[in-house]
């Protein structure tokens, strides 16, 4: 979806000639067709290739995309992701950035009572 996003159209070949190491063809067009599935891409044919583009904004991508990462590598937990991203060693995360952080704690707690 990063390498969609970013480019706007995609042929499956342009996600392959993209990725790092990439998985043959064929994987890289069924995992296309799985997002197609799920409602994340839709496509058009141009000539004998489909081209992909995204079905929806990366802001309506974002919150179900997170709520998997979280539910997948954080054991359902908000907050063991925060402590990921402050403790130093995943990101480097800068006093401003922790102060808006701290910021927004503070608004969300207000905006609950």
């Amino acid at each position: 979806m990063e390498i969609v996003y970013a480019r706007g159209q995609v042929s499956a070949r342009d996600v392959e000639e993209s990725l790092p190491s990439p998985p043959t063809y064929s994987a890289v067009r069924a995992a296309l067709s799985l997002l197609e599935k799920k409602g994340l891409l839709r496509h058009v044919q141009k000539g004998m290739s489909y081209i992909f583009e995204p079905a929806i904004s990366t802001d309506s991508a974002r919150v179900p995309a997170l709520r998997q990462m979280v539910e997948t590598f954080f054991n359902n937990s908000v907050e063991c992701v925060v402590a990921t991203l402050i403790d130093g060693r995943a990101l480097k995360v800068s006093d401003e950035a922790l102060d808006r952080m701290e910021q927004l704690i503070t608004e969300a707690k207000k905006r609950r009572k």
